[in-house]
Parts: structure tokens; sequence; C-alpha cells
């Protein structure tokens, strides 16, 4: 299935999308409030929703503007220097292969939909992009092992994990230079754990005003989901619709010569084999923000 939020004549609603249409689950008795609460419900939820989507209202996917799939996550982690081939860009900074995972929080105000407008930000012109593969948590889960890992994951959607080089460069953990408001989108969609026969084995493209930037393959990533889950349950709880980037091949702007970051105007675009797109258009952060 794809599992989509959206919005639709002003409320945040959830459903499956097929083909060019989405059956609003949100309409439909005992729904749960959103996507993190269906996912809460372990296997019983994922069930209902199959068997009650049938009898769904069915409103035209033009219609509704996508949201993230979780719109509120409790975590969104990143992994850095997953792929060889950005750790090979980077070593021009000086910058070399970590012995173990290297993690960092994406603080959950960074999140933004699909299709929507990204800020580059006032206080930096590094403003750059990293398309990357996400894991959404399924299932609440301690110590898990690695034989068990994959049933922990209730399916995969497409992320472009934004970061300020200089902001994230600063300091010796990332999480200010990932976190900027707008710089976590993801989606479109959540393709269920099913519907992808291998995770690690899916094409990744990133494009930016129509050039290729990025082209790689989630087969090149150095720790494979299963060692992700088993490395982050040993330290805290994993909850269902935690949000895991699992890291971006070579090709990010920063790493260019010249360097090539991203201006307002410019249009980003991700996009991950069996899963979608998202596409992303750059603004100047507007003066007025919340407060």
């Amino acid at each position: 299935m794809k599992i989509a939020s959206f919005h639709h004549r002003g409320a945040l609603r959830f459903g499956v999308v097929r083909n060019d249409e989405v059956l609003d689950a949100s309409a439909l008795p005992g729904a749960p409030a959103g996507v993190r609460e269906l996912l809460a419900r372990g296997d019983e939820g994922l069930a209902w929703l199959r068997a009650a989507i049938e009898t769904a209202p069915r409103l035209p996917l033009a219609d509704v503007k996508l949201a993230a799939p979780v719109p509120a996550p409790r975590k969104f982690l990143g992994l850095g220097g997953n792929y060889a081939s950005h750790l090979e860009e980077a070593a021009k900074l000086g910058l070399v292969r970590p012995p173990g995972q290297v993690w960092f929080n994406k603080q959950v105000s960074c999140v933004a939909g699909p299709f929507d407008e990204v800020h580059r930000p006032r206080v930096s012109a590094q403003f750059d992009y990293e398309g990357e593969l996400g894991v959404v948590i399924g299932r609440r889960c301690r110590h898990v092992r690695a034989e068990e890992a994959m049933t922990m994951v209730a399916g995969y959607v497409v992320i472009n994990d934004m970061s300020v080089r200089d902001w994230q460069l600063r300091a010796p953990t990332h999480t200010l230079g990932k976190s900027f408001d707008t710089h976590g989108p993801f989606g479109p969609w959540l393709v269920t754990r099913d519907e992808i026969a291998d995770p690690h084995a899916l094409r990744l493209r990133t494009w930016v005003n129509g050039e290729l930037r990025q082209d790689g393959n989630t087969a090149r990533m150095i720790h494979r989901i299963e060692a992700m889950l088993v490395e982050l349950s040993t330290a805290f709880t994993l909850e269902p619709g935690d949000v895991l980037s699992t890291g971006s091949p070579a090709g990010v702007g920063g790493l260019m010569d010249p360097p090539r970051y991203l201006v307002p105007g410019d249009v980003v675009r991700v996009e991950i084999e069996g899963i979608g797109h998202i596409e992303n258009r750059v603004v100047q952060e507007p003066l007025e923000t919340a407060r």
C-alpha cells in the first residue's frame, strides 16, 4: 500500500493512494487520528486499513495536497557517511570514514511535505541537498536482533536530508545544520514493507533544475537497515512512526568544485525506484516566521 497524509478542505487526513486517486481512510468509522496512530496499532491497524479502504470515499489525487506521510514523527534521525562514494568526495574536507555508525538528530520541526517549498536560510548561503532512502518504524521495539529487524519496519519513503553546511560543520554534532525549518521534506507516501522486495537494491537519483546530480543505489550502503535498527534500539526505544534517513551517495552540491549550493528558484527532485519522488522549490526564508 501507499499510505499518504494529505490536506483536503482545510483538514489533515490520511488514506491510501491508488493510481490517480486517494481513498480517504479518515472518513471511516474507527479510524485513528493519523498515520502515526495507525502504525501504533501494529499489524491489526494495517489489516483494518486494507479492509476498510474498499468502502472509503475516493478523492482525485490532483485535488489534495500531500503532506509528509508521518506529519509529526517523534524521532527523525539521520545516518552520516553511509555511502563510500560520499565519503570519497568528503575526503577533500579531511573527513574520514568513522569506525561505526554516526547518527544525528533532525529536529522534528524541520519536517516538510513532499512538494512543499523549502527555505534557504537568512543566515547562510551554504544550503545543500542529500537524496536518501527513509525507513519508517512500524513497531515499538528495543534491543532488536538482526534476524528480526526488518519486521520492525512499516515501510519506506523518499527523503531530502537538506543541510546548511557551515552550521553543520561548526560543531561536532550535526543537529543544528540538519534541523532548520522546512529542511526535512519526505514522502510522497509511505510504501509498506511488503511492496519493496529488497530495500537494498533501489536506484536513488537527485536532480537540481533537471540536471542529474546524484545517481546511486541502496546496494552501496555501508550499513544495512538491519544493522541500523540493532544499533539504535540498543540505546533507546524506537516507536511507530519514527523516521530514519539512511545516508546519501556522492553528488552533493557543497562538495563540487566549485561548490554549487542551492539558491532561490532552484527545484530539487529526489526519486527512488519503487517508491516515487519528491520535488521541492527553494525560496528565500521569509522575514516573518513563527514565534
